[in-house]
């Protein structure tokens, strides 16, 4: 059996109320079950996008090596409005305004609100629609970076930059399209946000890049993901996407660093009914029974949660994951080390399976 490596993990604040269920939960046999007390350990299994990881430019021309200097001075209030106005010059002074902005915003925090206060976020958000690839990357990437500045995400979101940033999502180069889904993570802790987000048509393009995305773009589209989820038509919206499939494998993958985060994900799509079939028609079952016997204490916790959820109220499910094998290593959860929640998980998951099965729906 193979063993899941833990994850290297960082800390982040996801927002998770909205008019949704990221709190609901089960109740099966007279408990109650939170969905997967989500709000105890999902923060640690996410990395925030803090600002822009994308390589420094190319070898800067005498104009770009005298703008990049200046990030390092402390002439920022001159230099701004200056920047600003390039932003409506020429494709290249464009280039050359924007990437000097997402180096004063990536490395300067107290720049962010002198930059968007100095009307730089409209002409910005024009760039990420360019046909010039690279004009396209360094807007992206300065929005992004300017989201993170929390005075500004209404801004940026009022200035219409959801549309821009989905179509760089969908066309952009690899670098746009992960700054992309950094910027729509930003702009979706904003709860007005999500719905808005998941109307403009990026949870199939932030599904795709999970399936098909190296993996820091995989890191990023599950961090949004998780996020704009916790609205549920954006979950609906998931499902038909199609994104049990890179859950599954990705789970599956015990050295892809990223069995917790599509844990995370899996578990906030289970309160969508359709969520339950897809998760077993991708193959899911083995790969969730073979994570409580070889997971981390955590791993193992989310596995029977999500388990007992697909469980619950079906008989065909229930023979189909005790025939994987399921009922040994919870019986050993049950009885070994770990948290007395994820005993009480396990518990009431053997007894489920245990029941007689002279129904089926």
């Amino acid at each position: 059996m193979k063993t899941i490596s833990h994850n290297s993990l960082s800390s982040l604040s996801l927002s998770a109320s909205m008019e949704t269920d990221t709190s609901a939960g089960f109740s099966y046999l007279g408990h109650t079950f939170s969905n997967l007390s989500l709000n105890d350990h999902s923060s640690s299994a996410f990395s925030d996008c803090n600002s822009d990881r994308s390589g420094e430019f190319p070898t800067p021309s005498s104009l770009s090596r005298r703008l990049l200097l200046s990030s390092a001075t402390d002439n920022s209030d001159d230099l701004i409005p200056h920047l600003v106005a390039l932003l409506s010059s020429s494709i290249e002074n464009q280039k050359q305004a924007a990437m000097e902005i997402r180096l004063l915003s990536k490395h300067k925090p107290e720049n962010r609100i002198k930059i968007a206060e100095a009307g730089a976020i409209k002409p910005l958000v024009s760039l990420i629609s360019s046909s010039d690839p690279l004009l396209q990357e360094y807007g992206v990437t300065a929005i992004l970076n300017l989201s993170l500045c929390d005075e500004n995400k209404d801004l940026i979101a009022s200035s219409g930059a959801v549309k821009p940033l989905v179509w760089a999502l969908k066309m952009g180069t690899p670098t746009a399209k992960e700054n992309a889904a950094c910027a729509l993570l930003r702009l979706s802790q904003l709860e007005d946000n999500k719905i808005a987000i998941g109307r403009s048509g990026a949870i199939p393009l932030l599904v795709n890049l999970l399936e098909t995305g190296g993996f820091r773009a995989k890191k990023d589209a599950s961090t949004a993901l998780y996020s704009l989820c916790s609205a549920k038509e954006n979950k609906i919206r998931a499902v038909e996407a199609g994104i049990m499939k890179p859950l599954v494998e990705l789970m599956a993958d015990f050295g892809s660093n990223m069995v917790d985060k599509s844990a995370f994900v899996m578990s906030l799509l289970m309160s969508v009914p359709e969520s339950k079939a897809a998760v077993v028609e991708e193959g899911g079952v083995p790969v969730l029974v073979e994570i409580v016997e070889d997971g981390t204490q955590r791993q193992k916790e989310m596995a029977v949660s999500i388990l007992l959820q697909i469980c619950e109220e079906s008989v065909v499910y229930r023979t189909m994951v005790a025939r994987e094998g399921a009922i040994p290593p919870l019986v050993a959860l049950s009885q070994a080390g770990g948290t007395s929640r994820a005993k009480h998980k396990a518990e009431a998951l053997i007894e489920l399976l245990r029941q007689p099965r002279s129904h089926s729906y």
